[in-house]
């Protein structure tokens, strides 16, 4: 018995712990490579124009400079379109977003489309 006990013991202490494993992923991320400030970002699950909240407000200041990065909560994997907002009203589209889990997605000027001032 006490072999027995040892083994499981071991095997416990070796194995992954699913729940554990859970938090130590660094979520999704948007990597502004834009030549400018962000200072609005919205998701929609592409082409339904259902926008959701704006995820700049997760940043320390509200904003996400150009080669920050943005912690993005509330999304799960999936393709999108997002709305991305800068200073002076300027808005553009960006299409067909993949998004992956705990993995970093970037939009570069050359991504932006359908922009007003």
């Amino acid at each position: 018995m006490p072999r027995a006990l040892l083994i499981i013991i071991a095997v416990l202490l070796v194995a992954p712990n699913p729940l554990m494993a859970q938090g130590k992923g660094k979520g999704i991320r948007l990597w502004n490579l834009t030549t400018a400030t962000i200072s609005g970002f919205q998701l929609s699950p592409a082409g339904k124009n259902d926008w959701g909240p704006n995820q700049t407000l997760n940043d320390k200041d509200k904003e996400v400079d150009h080669d920050e990065r943005l912690r993005i909560t509330g999304v799960e994997p999936g393709r999108y379109d997002a709305k991305v907002s800068y200073a002076g009203a300027k808005q553009c589209l960006v299409r067909g977003i993949e998004i992956k889990a705990d993995a970093v997605f970037s939009i570069a000027d050359k991504d932006l489309t359908d922009c007003n001032k």
